[in-house]
């Protein structure tokens, strides 16, 4: 594969997160020809995780979370299609065509469309919130402006960004209700061990947590809203929140030849085998050949340092040629009922758990995942200097004997 030079054109599709740090990294690392960067959001790239915690609780103004300015772009000279969406790639010819009808041809393309909010078929869908999109949280925010101090607010869907987001509801004052349908969150993230022990978390944030329950529709009202349960039960509230995972944005690939696999399945370099190198995927939309400490695996992984991560590599990987010799580590953070959940790796919760540090009374601790006797993961509750004093435990095949023996976190 050739190298990027100054007559390429590179399309990035995408303007979240992943797909401008990529623009970043391109020009960082040399590359001097044309750039075009696609986004459906008229919006400029801006970073999601401070929607559920900093914008919606309050403390920051949505601009606040912008990652470019009209300056910055700019000085990049990146040529901008905000607001349009993505329709058609031609893979062949490296065009992508766009949702106003006009198409824009390059050299190499980079998918980075990311994930949107998934939904749930219920009667009152189109009237629900979601928290995903910038506009999501400007539209959820106008109308909580609208509730009395102590209102109840439904939150369906007691994961990562649900639990975030019923956080930053008590912080206004109101009183959140989550409803999650597994028997503890995050059951399904960290297995039965780790969510026992965050189950716990939410009474004493003011927060109720209802688990095991199964909606059957949600009916919208005069007075808001109305939660049907499988049981006959009902649950009135004002207002719904639906948070229930996302979905990657990969329909408009599905006559472009690329293998689709929950994600756009790329190599170890991130770039598609069925483009001759021209075509990569990086982010919440890439599944890509991920190399750890237990062995290869295809994987899709939602997080922010991963987008970074992807960014970065593959952009060195086509201006240099330099394929990365170290293990990638994803890393992950979470603040939610008022505590700070960070976590190293990409374990299954199925793996073995151990318990290394701290108290789970003093909601306190740090913990160890391992496959076959070798660590694959670390999970902090509050403890962020164990953690990543924990990080070289995943830079290489560590067992778990020997990791308790060095026991790197107490140091």
């Amino acid at each position: 594969m050739d190298l990027l030079s100054g007559d390429d054109h590179v399309i990035v599709v995408g303007a979240g997160l992943a797909g401008w740090r990529f623009v970043e990294a391109l020009r960082r690392d040399g590359y001097e020809g044309a750039l075009t960067l696609i986004g459906n959001e008229v919006h400029l790239p801006y970073d999601r995780p401070p929607l559920s915690k900093q914008v919606l609780s309050g403390k920051w103004e949505p601009d606040q979370t912008a990652l470019a300015t009209d300056e910055l772009v700019s000085s990049l000279e990146v040529t901008t299609h905000l607001g349009v969406a993505a329709q058609q790639l031609d893979v062949a010819t490296t065009t992508v065509r766009l949702d106003n009808g006009t198409s824009v041809a390059g050299t190499r393309v980079v998918l980075a469309t990311g994930t949107r909010a998934r939904q749930l078929p219920l009667s009152a869908a189109s009237s629900l919130h979601t928290l995903r999109s910038r506009d999501d949280v400007v539209r959820l925010t106008n109308r909580l402006n609208t509730l009395a101090e102590g209102d109840p607010v439904v939150v369906i869907g007691g994961g990562f960004i649900g639990a975030e987001a019923a956080t930053a509801l008590a912080a206004r004052g109101l009183r959140p209700i989550i409803l999650e349908a597994a028997e503890r969150p995050l059951l399904n993230v960290v297995g039965p061990s780790v969510s026992t022990w965050l189950e716990g978390l939410a009474p004493a944030a003011r927060i109720e947590l209802r688990t095991s329950q199964q909606i059957t529709d949600v009916l919208a009202n005069d007075n808001g809203f109305v939660v049907h349960f499988e049981s006959g039960d009902t649950l009135v509230a004002p207002l719904v929140v639906l948070s229930v995972g996302a979905s990657a944005n990969i329909e408009w690939l599905a006559t472009s030849g690329l293998t689709i696999d929950n994600g756009v399945v790329v190599n170890t370099d991130l770039v598609a085998n069925e483009s001759n190198g021209a075509i990569g995927a990086i982010g919440d939309v890439a599944c890509f050949e991920w190399q750890s400490v237990v062995g290869t695996e295809l994987v899709r992984i939602e997080h922010w340092q991963t987008a970074n991560d992807h960014a970065a590599h593959l952009a060195k990987f086509w201006t240099t040629g330099e394929q990365s010799t170290s293990l990638m580590i994803p890393y992950f953070w979470s603040d939610q009922y008022g505590k700070k959940i960070q976590m190293l790796g990409h374990p299954r919760p199925s793996d073995d758990v151990t318990l290394v540090n701290g108290s789970l009374d003093d909601a306190k601790w740090t913990a160890l995942f391992s496959r076959d006797g070798v660590v694959n993961g670390v999970i902090a509750l509050s403890q962020p200097r164990a953690l990543m004093l924990s990080r070289p435990l995943l830079e290489h095949v560590t067992t778990l004997k020997s990791a308790l023996e060095l026991a790197p976190w107490g140091n």
